[in-house]
């Protein structure tokens, strides 16, 4: 499944929904981590769907489980 017109605050929220926090806030960047795993999201109003499928892969989400915390 192919996410469209997510952007990085929203994106954000969701991961924040599953246990991440910022870590850091860059120009460019947004690092979240949840003590294991560290994730980076592009700031962009709207995420390259591919991009946020393998966010969503590297924080051990399914996307059927980020579509809820949407």
């Amino acid at each position: 499944m192919l996410f469209t017109d997510v952007s990085s605050q929203r994106a954000t929220k969701a991961f924040s929904r599953a246990g991440f926090w910022v870590a850091k806030r860059g120009s460019r960047h947004i690092g979240m981590t949840d003590g294991k795993r560290k994730i980076v999201i592009p700031r962009h109003s709207r995420l390259n769907p591919y991009t946020l499928k393998a966010t969503i892969r590297d924080a051990g989400l399914t996307d059927e489980g980020f579509k809820k915390l949407l």
